[in-house]
């Protein structure tokens, strides 16, 4: 067969959305589909590996299979069966592999929806290590979500058809797995343009994950961290960036990944991601990072090289009322309003980023520059201990949840007295508020843009109506208020306007306009005639 193109794996993945689509909210329909993507990629690899172990060994099933449970997951036999009341013996009803195709061929039975739960139960079970609780969230017997039993089964055999196409083949012999990440993540992209409001959830623009990972360097050998991960996407960018600044194909791969995520529908699409992306490895919890963190060691935060997020904005209810009582000590600096949880992320990913070495860089609004009061007191600290390297303004409406322009702070603990930038004391300011591509439902960044920035930051130098090198004194006069058109001048001077030519240009138009109502009354004065 031929190979398989990003194109074409990604229209037929979105075509079979339509089974759910005017049926089941995008928000909930998402994990359904991409659930099912899953088993299917799972079970070609599997496929694949059995049909390569035949060519070696033949008719051999029990060397095949302890070969296939020596790979990345197992795919184990699933055996239903029904106990007879009078002997108390089971009697074996159905035997099969926990497939997607054993499921295909079975995709008429009565209880579809309840042999979809049974095989991945089977096969979460089996790879507990890997996958344990990625599918609990998920119920494709759900009456509530997907109906009752005669449009459920009859939406479930579409979709297990439409998952059968050709082009959804995902062996690895045809389909490599950048592939396969990339059409995860396409879905992911299209679902939360559906889901409004809800993507906020569980998605952050392509473009604004890959600025924010080249913002925070991640290098070989680095532990990088997202601690409000939603779907993943901003640490499998940060992945690629290891990538980009490695110098052998051993050091593309030398970094740890590590994640912690609130919601756990969206925890278990993270967890898939890193799957489909062969960083089976990462470390992602589910939990509440500001109230219950859980990447801890020795009964401490982890440090890490790389800290990363586009954190929920100004989150309510955040956990203020526990904060003073932080056994991890994290809000030392103070407390942040309880109807807006900013600074709490961003002091958690200041502590948990390595003393004298270790980076932050954080998608925010802009209030978290300006607002004052305990805000204020925690930010005015965190430009004193001299951590805050960069502020970065983007364009408005670049989520599919809020139209306002955010920011990006760079925080650099290098800079701490004793790391090998204490000696650098200023702030360097970045408006790139003006320059997007202009979308019908959303603007975007191009790669030139984020070219610029990437390029400006790097020189540090001043450069008018975009960037400005602040250093301590000039933000202290600001009273440490950060917005960035106190420090980025982009006054558009208006043209000078000759009055006198403007006024000889409107009594010309008047005399024009006499004339043309003189014709226009003799010409109505024919038509009467």
């Amino acid at each position: 067969m031929n190979k398989i193109e990003q194109k074409d794996i990604n229209n037929a993945a979105w075509a079979a959305c339509d089974t759910f689509r005017g049926v089941v909210d995008p928000a909930q329909y998402k994990d359904y589909i991409l659930v099912m993507l899953f088993l299917k990629y799972i079970s070609d690899v599997w496929q694949d590996h059995y049909e390569e172990y035949r060519k070696q060994y033949g008719d051999d099933e029990v060397r095949i299979q302890r070969k296939l449970e020596r790979d990345r997951f197992v795919l184990p036999m699933v055996k239903l069966t029904e106990k007879n009341t009078e002997t108390g013996i089971d009697t074996v009803l159905d035997e099969f592999p926990a497939t997607y195709y054993s499921l295909y061929d079975r995709r008429s039975a009565a209880n579809i929806g309840e042999l979809i739960n049974i095989v991945l139960d089977h096969i979460e079970e089996n790879n507990k290590s890997k996958l344990e609780g990625v599918f609990r969230n998920i119920d494709f017997n759900s009456e509530a979500n997907l109906g009752r039993t005669k449009d459920r089964n009859k939406r479930l055999k579409t979709l297990l058809e439409d998952f059968n196409k050709p082009q959804l083949n995902m062996k690895p012999s045809l389909v490599s797995e950048d592939v396969i990440g990339n059409t995860y993540i396409y879905l992911i992209e299209r679902f939360a343009s559906d889901s409004g409001k809800k993507a906020g959830e569980f998605f952050t623009p392509l473009k604004v994950t890959e600025l924010v990972a080249r913002l925070a360097g991640p290098k070989p050998g680095d532990r990088i961290c997202d601690p409000a991960c939603g779907s993943g996407g901003l640490l499998i960018q940060a992945a690629k960036e290891v990538a980009r600044n490695a110098d052998s194909t051993q050091a593309m791969r030398n970094f740890a990944l590590f994640g912690q995520e609130s919601n756990g529908s969206t925890w278990a699409l993270c967890r898939m991601n890193m799957f489909l992306h062969s960083f089976d490895s990462a470390r992602v919890e589910w939990c509440d990072t500001l109230n219950s963190p859980l990447l801890v060691e020795n009964d401490r935060l982890m440090k890490f090289n790389c800290v990363v997020a586009n954190p929920p904005f100004s989150l309510d209810k955040w956990g203020a009322e526990n904060a003073e009582s932080d056994q991890y000590n994290r809000f030392w600096r103070g407390v942040p309003p309880k109807s807006k949880g900013d600074w709490a992320f961003i002091s958690h990913m200041v502590e948990t980023a390595l003393e004298k070495q270790g980076r932050v860089a954080v998608v925010v609004p802009h209030g978290v520059l300006f607002r004052g009061a305990a805000e204020g007191r925690i930010r005015q600290k965190m430009i004193e201990e001299n951590l805050l390297d960069a502020v970065i303004g983007l364009p408005g409406n670049l989520f599919p949840t809020t139209n306002i322009p955010v920011a990006i702070l760079v925080f650099d603990r290098s800079r701490e007295k004793g790391g090998v930038r204490e000696d650098c004391k200023n702030v360097f300011f970045i408006d790139a508020s003006r320059e997007f591509v202009s979308g019908k439902n959303m603007n975007t960044l191009s790669d030139a843009h984020i070219g610029k920035i990437m390029e400006t930051y790097a020189a540090r130098a001043e450069e008018e109506k975009y960037a400005h090198v602040a250093e301590f004194a000039e933000i202290k006069e600001n009273d440490f208020n950060l917005n960035i058109p106190r420090y980025v001048d982009t006054f558009e001077e208006e043209e000078e306007i000759d009055i006198d030519a403007v006024q000889k240009e409107i009594d010309a138009l008047e005399k024009e306009l006499v004339e043309v109502r003189k014709m226009m009354a003799e010409k109505l004065q024919q038509i009467q005639r």
